[in-house]
């Protein structure tokens, strides 16, 4: 794999690559450790939390405390103020609470909520969290933070005295405070990478400046010995194998200023005699010279006669197009081509509907108009690897290669209505014509000359029919 960049470049990079991949691992490693040991901690303050203020609850003083109408109950009052004391003396908490396990039911039985949303004895807890369920068996605490309609939390848990595997504490850490702690470790995190990074490019700068000066001062060296200033030493010590280097390159340009002025002296007498053979042979070409440029002029304008001719040969010279020779050429082509990969082609053989009188009433000066605006049409309504020609009189033959039945009637239906739509203007007067289309799809094992037949017959078909219609080889009417 080339990678291509200027070497300084390539130094930096890989000395800053590589401080950096050292610096960023040390300090990820230290990173996810930290994150892990504060939610660690954060997990541990909460169960441990749980597990004292679950001794300071009675689950059988709890037994009373059923509905909405127990909260009137001096217990309930007395435990209700235990733990609204208690959650004031610890502001990273938002709640404590009390919870009843009946079957696969968990109930609220004191909830230290001070706001219209707190739930009173005996509403149910529909949230299922696996953490509150082990805590009803012993302490435990949420592994992540979970969210519910009082908002989103981290929680411990722990049975309470005398309520093992019926009653639990709960308290809930806001997950914002949550967040708070892990974001200061993460900015700390953050502020480490930093420095490691500027520490990386100041170092890779260093030490690529080391290794790239003497390498600019050799490139700059070499400039001036390919500019011809040779004989130049350059003068720098690097106490390193690039010193090797540069007395290899002053031996170089000394070499080669003595190798430049034995050459100079030997072209110039070589240039002496080339001057003198020059003479000679300008004396004796002059008439040849002359010669070769009447040869050239008579072998162009033969070429250009010869082109001429195989043009006209080739193209119809009222429309320009390919004319009935050049069609069948490229015909011959196109079965050879189906013959060896079986390529498809499709022919269109076009009349142009009434021409006869338009030669009658307006003159074939007219008429010939008319074709070459038909022409046009047809020709800018293809492909530019179809091919249009003048078969005869007011008829037109289209060869469209790699083209199937449908693609050729789409062809043939479109290039009916553009002659539809477009007005012909004969001496200052505007005037519609029409046209008729034979289309036919060449079959494997057919003569070509039963294909054209094909599509001429369905001309006549379309002629016989009305006339300004399309209509296609070997179907019934």
């Amino acid at each position: 794999m080339k990678i291509r960049l200027p070497i300084a470049k390539k130094l930096f990079l890989s000395h800053f690559l590589a401080v950096v991949l050292v610096s960023g691992s040390i300090g990820t490693f230290f990173y996810l450790s930290a994150i892990d040991s504060l939610t660690h901690n954060l997990q541990t303050r909460l169960k441990n939390s749980a597990a004292l203020v679950s001794q300071l609850v009675d689950g059988q003083d709890l037994h009373e405390i059923r509905d909405e109408a127990d909260v009137a109950l001096p217990i309930y009052q007395k435990y209700l103020k235990l733990l609204r004391d208690l959650k004031r003396t610890n502001l990273d908490l938002a709640y404590l609470y009390v919870m009843r396990k009946e079957g696969d039911r968990v109930l609220f039985v004191i909830d230290t909520d001070e706001t219209s949303g707190q739930a009173l004895p005996g509403r149910p807890y529909d949230y299922v969290v696996p953490a509150l369920i082990r805590g009803f068996s012993a302490p435990s605490v949420d592994e992540q933070i979970y969210t519910d309609e009082w908002g989103a939390f981290m929680s411990g848990y722990a049975p309470l005295k005398n309520g093992v595997g019926t009653y639990l504490v709960g308290m809930d850490m806001r997950a914002d405070e949550v967040r708070d702690k892990l974001s200061k470790v993460r900015i700390s995190g953050i502020i480490s990478l930093i420095f490691s990074v500027v520490l990386a490019f100041a170092f890779s700068r260093l030490l690529s400046s080391h290794f790239t000066t003497p390498i600019k001062a050799l490139i700059s060296h070499c400039s001036s010995i390919s500019e011809g200033h040779l004989g130049q030493r350059l003068e720098i010590t690097t106490g390193d194998e690039l010193d090797n280097l540069i007395n290899a390159l002053n031996r170089m340009s000394s070499q080669l200023e003595e190798s430049y002025l034995r050459n100079r002296a030997t072209q110039e007498a070589l240039k002496e005699a080339k001057d003198k053979l020059e003479i000679r042979v300008e004396e004796r070409t002059s008439d040849l010279l002359e010669l070769t440029q009447k040869l050239k002029y008579e072998i162009i304008e033969r070429q250009r006669a010869e082109e001429a001719l195989a043009k006209a040969a080739m193209a119809d010279p009222l429309t320009e197009l390919l004319n009935r020779r050049a069609m069948n050429l490229h015909l011959e082509h196109e079965f050879e081509r189906f013959r060896r990969n079986q390529s498809p082609f499709s022919v269109l053989l076009c009349d142009i509907d009434h021409f006869k009188p338009v030669n009658d009433k307006y003159g074939h000066a007219a008429g010939d108009q008319v074709l070459i605006s038909v022409a046009k049409i047809l020709k800018g309504g293809v492909r530019g690897q179809d091919l249009v020609a003048r078969w005869g009189g007011e008829e037109f033959l289209l060869l469209l290669p790699d083209t199937q039945l449908q693609g050729a009637t789409e062809v043939a239906g479109r290039l009916r209505k553009n002659i539809e739509a477009n007005l012909f203007v004969i001496e200052d007067k505007e005037i519609r014509l029409t046209m008729s289309v034979g289309v036919c799809a060449y079959k494997p094992g057919q003569p070509l000359d039963d294909c054209i037949n094909a599509a001429d017959e369905a001309l006549y078909r379309a002629k016989n029919l009305g006339r300004n219609r399309v209509e296609i080889a070997g179907e019934a009417t």
